[in-house]
């Protein structure tokens, strides 16, 4: 059974930075694509960044694009976003997600694409 654990939320100014951690168990980690996704208050799942098996490849949201960085570090089974200059539209539980598929090539924003989802952790952006 694949787990993972978001950490790094928290309440930040606008134009502030935070960097959410994404662990995961399993030995195969390195062989999938990995999403990150938010979901405001009252408004649907939304995708914001994913990342290659190899973390050669990125993908992100227009919203994010310029302001937030997603990268993973295989050996130690994690993925990262970096969210800098954030906005309070950008307050919403942050949920990082693993594809269904080892070593796909496309990355995908759809949510039903990934199978395993983290428990989420909350980020607050106040003006």
């Amino acid at each position: 059974q694949v787990q993972l654990v978001e950490s790094g939320g928290g309440l930040v100014q606008a134009g502030g930075s935070l960097r959410l951690s994404c662990a995961a168990s399993g030995r195969t980690f390195s062989s999938y694509v990995m999403g990150w996704f938010r979901q405001a208050p009252g408004k649907e799942r939304k995708f914001v960044a994913a990342i290659s098996w190899s973390g050669g490849v990125t993908s992100y949201a227009d919203s994010v694009k310029g302001r937030f960085t997603i990268s993973r570090d295989n050996p130690k089974n994690t993925v990262y976003l970096q969210m800098n200059s954030l906005k309070p539209e950008d307050t919403a539980v942050y949920y990082c997600a693993r594809d269904k598929i080892t070593l796909r090539e496309v990355l995908s924003s759809q949510p039903g694409v990934y199978d395993y989802w983290g428990q989420g952790t909350q980020v607050t952006v106040s003006s």
